[in-house]
């Protein structure tokens, strides 16, 4: 029951990102995993800088949407460079 929740928040907080974040886009399992891996990113980024949006369902898809633009920046600023 976990690993849906997990993706489910993923590809919520994912796809989140990339509608802030205009982009190339990346598919369904683009976003669930851009927003799995944005959302450790997120808790690291906001924890360093002391910021909290929230608990529950809401806390963790904005979270990890904020974690899915910074990664999805990193990623157009490396593929554009090539």
């Amino acid at each position: 029951m976990e690993i849906i929740v997990i993706l489910l928040i993923g590809g919520a907080a994912g796809w989140l990102g990339s509608m802030i974040y205009k982009g190339s886009g990346m598919g369904i399992l683009g976003n669930i995993v851009v927003g799995i891996i944005g959302s450790f990113v997120g808790y690291w980024l906001l924890g360093k800088l002391g910021v909290n949006l929230g608990t529950g369902w809401i806390g963790a898809i904005l979270t990890g949407a904020v974690g899915a633009i910074v990664i999805l920046l990193l990623l157009n600023l490396i593929i554009r460079k090539r």
